[in-house]
């Protein structure tokens, strides 16, 4: 059960309404990497959860906060949206060279040529669970699939991608209001890069979990003979001068070996059977009148 209460974890104010940068806030927010995704993603990774509490508890813990996240960001992007959309892109079209980004002066123009007019149309001026483009969020974009090395993983990438973004958003306005609630944003996504990390740390030191993932299948079911190889699939050798192309495997299993060209290792020259061409494509042999 979630309780709401009347204040938000850090501000939500910028100085003054950009619907513009509403429009390239909404990536954060809605797309791909954005706090919807982490939100769902943690939260149903902690719902699944059956290891020991202290993993459910913390995944809960994250989970949570990234629903004040989503909160934050819809209400900036609220606030940004406040004033009238028409008056704020003309304003910004009376700069030549934004008024050239934009795609003119006339107020059409610079509704369509700047912000999202979905805000204006749809949403009331206020925010969407879309991406910048206007793309709907999809829950394909989370992942929770009960193997926690996996999903920690996962989380991991996720911060490091979310933080990149906020990252270069925040490089992209001179809004002090925005750039500190962004600024508290950054530092979370550091805290919680090095959070998944000191997790993944602490599942391998309880014997939880360990590379490879999952580490329960059993390794004499494996190809032996390709387990350690590093193939050198395209032109140019300079892969074989990196960590993966020689010495110990991270899990202490095996070597690294390199192969210059690899060859196939089937001997099936792939080709199919024949066929009634009714059935599929056509045949590479006449087909037996029997089959007509």
């Amino acid at each position: 059960m979630f309780f709401r209460t009347n204040k938000f974890q850090y501000n939500a104010r910028p100085e003054k309404p950009d619907p513009i940068f509403a429009k390239q806030l909404q990536e954060v927010l809605g797309g791909q990497w954005g706090e919807m995704s982490v939100m769902i993603s943690y939260l149903f990774q902690g719902w699944n959860c059956r290891g020991p509490q202290k993993y459910k508890d913390m995944i809960m813990d994250i989970g949570t906060e990234e629903i004040s996240h989503v909160e934050m960001l819809a209400t900036m992007i609220a606030r940004l949206l406040e004033s009238s959309p028409v008056e704020a892109q003309e304003d910004a079209a009376k700069d030549s060279f934004v008024g050239a980004i934009m795609g003119g002066t006339q107020i059409e123009d610079v509704i369509l040529g700047g912000m999202n007019p979905q805000h204006a149309i749809v949403t009331g001026l206020g925010a969407a669970p879309t991406d910048s483009n206007g793309y709907p969020w999809n829950s394909r974009y989370t992942i929770a699939s009960g193997n926690l090395m996996a999903d920690f993983r996962f989380n991991v990438t996720a911060e490091s991608q979310g933080r990149l973004q906020v990252c270069r958003l925040y490089n992209l306005t001179e809004d002090k209001g925005v750039r500190d609630m962004l600024g508290f944003m950054i530092a979370r996504d550091t805290m919680h890069q090095n959070q998944w990390l000191a997790a993944i740390r602490e599942l391998e030191e309880d014997g939880l979990e360990e590379t490879p993932v999952p580490s329960n299948f059993p390794e004499a079911l494996e190809n032996q003979a390709v387990r350690s190889q590093f193939w050198n699939c395209s032109q140019g050798t300079e892969s074989a001068e990196g960590g993966w192309a020689s010495g110990p495997t991270p899990d202490g299993k095996g070597q690294f070996e390199y192969l210059a060209d690899p060859l196939p290792m089937s001997d099936d020259e792939g080709q199919l059977g024949t066929v009634d061409p009714r059935v599929y494509g056509t045949p590479k042999m006449p087909v037996p009148k029997s089959a007509s």
